[in-house]
């Protein structure tokens, strides 16, 4: 049963409920879909070791925005007026952080750290001093992470003022502050310490969430893929290759999906403590490597769309085997995170496309080629999963 906090409009999500996610939360994640776009065309328009860092660091600082909302609206009943209009705020927030992307590291630095330190301070603020009573175990640990966000901000607006390298080295140092903040439980010198035990979770709704925003990134590579096929005329190599694309894209979701579902048991079966450090590690960290995967697949797909017969350069070779290697490395760390035994057959997977991709440098294979023979491997891994023996995943849930 939601509990009513005594003099708010707000109720407080019941741990254990299996909702999934709301109207207002999908709404919310659209303009997500608009960043996942900004930060393929910073690392599109910038293709080196450089654009690769920046785009990184306004990829992990968005995701950390998004993931954070997820974490609230698991806490909080979203029909409160209030809560829908800090929903509104944060998604206006959210889409200039956005339109700063391609240039947060020139002329708009400056909005993309004032948004993003504005998201974090405004949507925790509200949960201290809004959505929680005085002296409240609530209020106590918003105040933790809202500490930890105020200094992390110095550095996120810090940076904004600086240019170049010294503008990449400030904002990594407040990535660093907030990535490392939940592995501390937001610990603060002269307060109360927290404990995993200070969170408690929704799992099926908490695992719905983050499914949705990867179903989200899916359909945007898809979306990047289409608008870069109407770009030029219409070949036979070039509709080969996006069917290439096509079933990459779904292959990706079948191996997530084919598992997503397990992840809410795992979650439920977990201790209280223990199942917010599963939840913190598997979603909050593990997931924005699937993210990255994704992405990283999109852009490669747009190089081998153009020149589907000719081979790519080392450079723009690199997506187009970063983006699997990536996504199956995060899948590893999630599966391990859950039932701590390593998915063999995906980590060799991941080897195995690094192979693909040493292998395509050496012998100058032709774009279509690669990805091709990268599909075959992703389909040979879904035909394992499909009609193997059980894993470690299966055997931890009853399967045999």
């Amino acid at each position: 049963m939601s509990r009513s906090l005594p003099g708010h409009p707000v109720t407080r999500r019941a741990p254990g409920s299996e909702s999934a996610s709301s109207s207002l939360e999908l709404f919310y994640d659209l303009v997500f879909a608009f960043t996942i776009t900004q930060v393929s065309h910073l690392l599109i328009g910038t293709l080196n070791w450089t654009g690769a860092i920046q785009a990184s660091i306004v990829l992990l600082g968005a995701w950390w925005s998004w993931n954070y909302t997820t974490w609230f609206t698991d806490e909080l009943e979203g029909d409160a007026v209030p809560i829908r209009l800090l929903m509104f705020g944060l998604m206006a927030l959210s889409l200039l952080m956005a339109i700063a992307i391609p240039e947060a590291f020139g002329d708009r630095g400056w909005l993309f750290a004032l948004t993003y330190v504005a998201i974090q301070l405004g949507r925790h603020g509200f949960l201290a001093f809004a959505a929680a009573e005085r002296g409240s175990p609530e209020r106590e640990r918003a105040l933790h992470i809202l500490i930890w966000f105020l200094a992390a901000g110095v550095f996120w607006i810090g940076g904004a003022f600086v240019d170049g390298r010294a503008r990449i080295a400030v904002w990594a140092v407040a990535l660093a502050i907030d990535y490392a903040a939940p592995r501390v439980y937001f610990r603060v010198p002269g307060r109360p310490r927290l404990g995993g035990d200070a969170w408690q979770i929704t799992p099926v709704h908490f695992v719905d969430r983050f499914a949705s925003f990867v179903i989200l990134t899916l359909g945007e590579a898809i979306a990047i893929t289409g608008a870069t096929m109407t770009a030029d005329a219409l070949s036979a190599p070039r509709i080969v290759a996006f069917v290439v694309s096509f079933l990459g894209s779904a292959a990706f979701w079948w191996l997530y999906f084919s598992r997503a579902r397990d992840a809410a048991t795992f979650l439920s079966r977990s201790r209280v403590d223990g199942q917010t450090d599963v939840a913190r590690d598997a979603f909050a960290y593990g997931h924005v490597l699937l993210v990255a995967g994704i992405l990283l697949a999109a852009v490669g797909d747009e190089f081998v769309l153009d020149h589907p017969l000719h081979a790519l350069s080392a450079r723009e070779l690199l997506p187009v085997v970063l983006g699997p290697v990536v996504f199956l490395l995060g899948q590893v760390f999630i599966a391990w995170r859950l039932v701590r035994e390593v998915e063999v057959m995906r980590l060799g997977a991941a080897l195995g496309v690094v192979a693909i991709g040493v292998g395509a440098v050496a012998l100058s294979a032709p774009a279509l080629a690669v990805s091709g023979t990268i599909l075959l491997l992703l389909a040979v891994v879904l035909a394992f999963a499909i009609w193997g023996r059980p894993t470690a995943h299966d055997r931890k849930l009853g399967r045999t």
